[in-house]
């Protein structure tokens, strides 16, 4: 909650050493407006998150999980993005499963050179688990 009592959103954000974390970095040098929403946590390739990662984000307190890796075709791991999408699909189905709402988690394709990109997909996740509220487990 904010001073106004305004739900704002605890999101952990999974970024990948090579394309999503130089890309918030360049938002930051930039001076990219977004909102303060996240808590970074930079792994070498989005193919490394797996969904227990996730699990323990939301259990710690999260309210939405981002992960951002190189785009298709790009990854410095050859195809370590392409096997993160796979995997993330799963992890969706995982959490609906257990009764969490897969909006909550989202995966995001932003370079090193996309600053402004990345600025918007924080911005957008962060206005979504605005909507949704804050996650209460069950």
């Amino acid at each position: 909650m904010s001073e106004k009592g305004e739900f704002v959103p605890r999101i952990v954000a999974f970024l990948c050493n090579w394309c999503g974390y130089a890309g918030a970095d360049l938002a930051g040098v930039s001076r990219f407006q977004y909102p303060a929403t996240i808590r970074v946590i930079r792994i070498m390739c989005s193919g490394r998150v797996q969904p227990s990662f996730i699990l323990e984000a939301f259990k710690d307190g999260a309210d939405g999980v981002l992960v951002c890796g190189c785009h298709i075709g790009d990854c410095h791991y050859i195809s370590g993005n392409e096997y993160a999408e796979r995997r993330f699909k799963k992890t969706q189905k995982i959490l609906s499963i257990l009764g969490i709402d897969p909006r909550r988690v989202r995966l995001e394709w932003v370079s090193a050179a996309e600053g402004m990109k990345f600025s918007q997909v924080v911005t957008e996740f962060t206005e979504q688990l605005k909507e949704l509220g804050p996650f209460e487990a069950s």
